[in-house]
């Protein structure tokens, strides 16, 4: 039997509050709606990934756990505007495990990507035969509102296991990810490529390796990868780097031999973050922009988290400044990756802190203005108090309109157990 959640809330679990619990945090400038609050039954529950729109305004993801009763491995699911203003929720496949065989992934961490055929690509963290590393999968639409899945691979440990993040395409519809590893291993960055027989072939990109094996390497990437405009990669890892338990910032070339080189351009220590969970963005001056999930102030008990920008240099030189580190009042534990608007804002959110109505905190939605002499100022547009969501894990997408979408992986008003989607007029 499968384990319910990934090791990554056990060490959510440790994050322990000191005395800035019982102080009150400040009113919020945003309006949250609730669009849907999930049960935990065949609805599914607890949503690590984000959100996606298609062109009709549904919006598609998956949940780590609920699905067919029988099971209980999650789902991936649409929601449906009403004109009544109330969202429909729609179970697009309940990833299951028939009679103790592998044959479909199980619990998705991540959420969904699309492509313009409108089929909809995603990872599961666990499943596969006959190796139970975790999947890649495709969920095909069939035109009657049903999606049929296709199993494109199954990790089998050694060449990559345990996929935590969403995946990304490049311009000629192959697939980029990362495998967070499993037991003894410290993950992958892979490469899925289509072929003409529709079989999908995974080529490993780089292969991370203990700090003991290579000095100064990443290790257990958890985050979405990033293009350059030159074609590099770009990410995080949970653990290595030069301080071995602290984290990294890794970098991917191509080579004209199809070798990928990998340079790790920013090792963190504590007063300037450690540990990132996310992804990163960039910027149209090649700038990088992520979050440290600790380190920095200690009113939390690992440190709060950061938001950070790198700014490449001479002679490849990378140089982190700190955007924001949080207090716990205003978050704390940020996990998501960021987004920019259109003015060059940053919005995010962060898995604790906030209104302590909640054990740690239940998070908050925070947005970055810049200002002068690179200064940035942070507004809690929301935080969260349980009935509304609890412990937003995944990044934030924008409507047309300007409004904020996403999910949380527990809160609501069922129980308060199975996390919500969200939607946020700032």
């Amino acid at each position: 039997m499968h384990g319910k959640k990934s090791s990554m809330v056990a060490v959510a679990a440790l994050f322990v509050i000191f005395a800035a619990c019982l102080m009150v945090p400040p009113l919020a400038v945003g309006q949250l709606k609730v669009l849907y609050a999930f049960t935990g039954g065949t609805d599914g529950g607890e949503l690590y990934g984000g959100l996606i729109f298609d062109k009709a305004g549904n919006l598609y993801s998956t949940t780590h756990d609920g699905g067919i009763p029988t099971y209980g491995y999650g789902t991936a699911f649409s929601l449906a505007p009403n004109p009544n203003g109330t969202w429909t929720e729609t179970v697009l496949h309940d990833f299951q495990e028939p009679k103790y065989i592998d044959t479909d992934g199980l619990n998705p961490q991540a959420g969904l990507i699309s492509d313009s055929a409108g089929n909809l690509y995603g990872t599961t963290y666990y499943g596969g035969a006959p190796y139970d590393a975790g999947t890649v999968f495709e969920l095909t639409p069939n035109g009657n509102g049903q999606f049929t899945e296709t199993l494109l691979y199954a990790f089998d440990g050694l060449h990559g296991g345990y996929p935590q993040a969403s995946l990304i395409f490049d311009s000629a519809g192959n697939l980029y990810g990362t495998t967070y590893g499993v037991e003894g291993y410290c993950g992958t960055v892979f490469k899925l490529s289509p072929g003409p027989d529709g079989q999908w072939t995974e080529t490993v990109l780089h292969d991370f390796r203990k700090p003991l094996l290579k000095p100064n390497g990443g290790c257990h990437p958890s985050g979405n990868l990033v293009f350059d405009s030159a074609g590099n990669l770009y990410s995080t890892t949970w653990n290595g780097g030069a301080n071995v338990n602290f984290g990294c910032v890794f970098k991917l070339a191509p080579q004209a031999n199809g070798v990928w080189n990998e340079t790790v351009i920013h090792s963190f220590g504590v007063s300037g973050g450690s540990t990132p969970f996310s992804g990163l963005v960039i910027d149209a001056k090649g700038n990088l922009y992520g979050t440290a999930s600790g380190g920095g102030n200690e009113s939390c008990e690992f440190g709060c988290g950061n938001v950070f920008k790198l700014t490449p240099g001479a002679n490849g030189k990378w140089t982190e400044t700190v955007l924001h580190s949080f207090n716990f009042l205003d978050g704390g534990s940020p996990y998501a990756s960021l987004i920019f608007d259109s003015a060059g804002n940053l919005y995010g959110t962060t898995a604790w802190g906030g209104n302590p109505s909640c054990s740690g905190g239940c998070g908050v939605i925070f947005k970055l203005v810049p200002g002068e002499n690179g200064q940035w100022t942070e507004t809690v547009l929301h935080y969260f108090d349980g009935l509304d969501g609890w412990s937003p894990w995944s990044n934030l997408i924008f409507d047309a309109a300007g409004n904020l979408y996403g999910t949380t992986l527990a809160g609501g008003a069922a129980n308060l157990c199975c996390g919500v989607a969200f939607e946020l007029t700032p």
